[in-house]
């Protein structure tokens, strides 16, 4: 069987990290050949492998442009290479794809009310315009696809809901020999950061900063929690509250003003990114691991958290309780003062903690790449070996021609017509002041 991957745009690091775990698999699958499509940026960074070959694709900024690139170029370089079965690993499938098409849909903010609600209460329109372009096109891309996988259950659900389509669940997986390999020691000014808090409570989040990990909630408890614990608190964060440091349009400035409001200053400890093989130096030298994201739809860092023995508080999200089941403890998303509560109940509670990191090491080996590719490959062979039961997606859609088109009008610098506009703005219920023409030229990719 021969499998097309399009991970041209895995250029964040959810993406590469999906891509850099899955070729290995796929590489020592037998009667199996892949070929990859993915930028120039990060083709460098991954391994050659048997069975296994790479084509580069210019990719451009942004996702409208990238979008309108795919949609033009790869069908005819999908045919020349014979292909059975084109996996489409960035959330947006091929509309009239020549052979038989698998989407990997794995983006949460495309379906989550309260991102759309934190958009709209930070008066940020231009990413929420962005979102409802991409959201639209996410939708259309289950029905144009012909089986659509989501990296949990709990998405699969929400995504079937959003688009009346079956979706299929496969869990991403985890390498624990990959992960806790690396014997390469943490920067030397991030160890000594971390020397520094041997006498406080070591809380630990790893993240970029973002709207949708719910940095806010988590400041708001650290000042409750500095009040109540009669100890030192130091949280430390795998970024910095800088917008020019992380990836996006995220303006990380009000996050930073509540550090400052709040006098907690002292407490959060910005360490910057660390490199994905050295993570684990990191998660072995706290003690809590929180999150508050209001929405996800795998969230790794949790996996990892488990694998490395940090016992994990978590905002009660489905997607948290399916990944870390009985292995954390969990409070409501928006309760700074429930995250309190718990991460308390957790630093007075050593056995707690032991059992809480027991259960996390047992639960962390389910996830599993070798697993997971397996299950992709027999849904791509059911795929080849019944091609007429997956055909009926393919019916015309006109609509859908003319805002593919609006698309490309966009990536090359355009602006969005009425018509599609109008479509565009209904998937919002009116939150957007109206329009007729947006300008649009400087989309980005989540």
């Amino acid at each position: 069987m021969h499998l097309f991957l399009n991970a041209s745009g895995a250029a964040c690091a959810s993406g590469f990290t999906y891509v850099r775990n899955v070729i290995p698999h796929l590489s020592a699958c037998p009667g199996v050949h892949t070929t990859v499509v993915v930028s120039k940026k990060i083709k460098q960074d991954l391994p050659e492998t048997p069975n296994v070959s790479f084509l580069d694709l210019d990719v451009p900024a942004g996702a409208a442009r990238r979008f309108w690139v795919e949609q033009t170029k790869l069908p005819p370089i999908i045919r020349q290479t014979a292909a059975d079965v084109l996996i489409s690993a960035g959330n947006f499938a091929l509309r009239n794809s020549p052979i038989a098409q698998i989407l990997l849909s794995g983006n949460s903010l495309y379906t989550s009310a309260d991102f759309t609600r934190d958009l709209c209460s930070r008066r940020e329109y231009g990413l929420l315009l962005d979102n409802q372009i991409k959201s639209f096109f996410a939708r259309r891309s289950v029905h144009w696809a012909d089986a659509t996988v989501a990296p949990s259950q709990s998405f699969a659900d929400a995504l079937q809901r959003w688009t009346g389509k079956p979706i299929l669940s496969i869990h991403h997986g985890f390498d624990q020999n990959v992960f806790l390999g690396d014997r390469t020691p943490l920067p030397p000014e991030v160890q000594q950061k971390i020397d520094s808090a041997r006498c406080a409570l070591r809380l630990l989040f790893v993240s970029h900063y973002n709207y949708y990990r719910n940095f806010e909630t988590l400041l708001k408890a650290i000042p409750i929690l500095r009040a109540r614990l009669g100890k030192k608190i130091r949280l430390f964060l795998t970024c910095t509250l800088r917008s020019e440091d992380n990836p996006g349009r995220y303006r990380a400035e009000r996050a930073a003003a509540w550090v400052r409001q709040l006098g907690i200053s002292e407490e959060i400890v910005e360490l910057g990114t660390i490199p994905y093989q050295q993570l684990h130096h990191l998660y072995k030298a706290c003690d809590i691991y929180v999150s508050p994201a209001y929405t996800e739809t795998f969230a790794h860092p949790l996996v990892e958290a488990m694998a490395c023995g940090l016992p994990v508080i978590a905002s009660d999200l489905r997607v948290h309780r399916e990944i870390c089941g009985q292995a954390a403890l969990y409070f409501d998303r928006f309760s700074a003062e429930q995250a309190c509560a718990q991460i308390l109940r957790l630093a007075e509670a050593p056995d707690l903690r032991q059992r809480l990191s027991m259960l996390g090491q047992t639960r962390s080996l389910h996830f599993c790449w070798a697993k997971h590719v397996d299950e992709l490959l027999t849904l791509a062979s059911e795929l080849v070996r019944v091609p007429d039961a997956f055909s009926q997606r393919r019916e015309s859609l006109p609509e859908c021609s003319r805002d593919v088109q609006a698309v490309g009008d966009i990536g090359q610098g355009g602006k969005i017509p009425a018509h599609s506009a109008q479509r565009f703005r209904s998937i919002d219920d009116g939150t957007v002041p109206p329009w007729k023409q947006v300008d649009v030229t400087d989309l980005r990719v989540q």
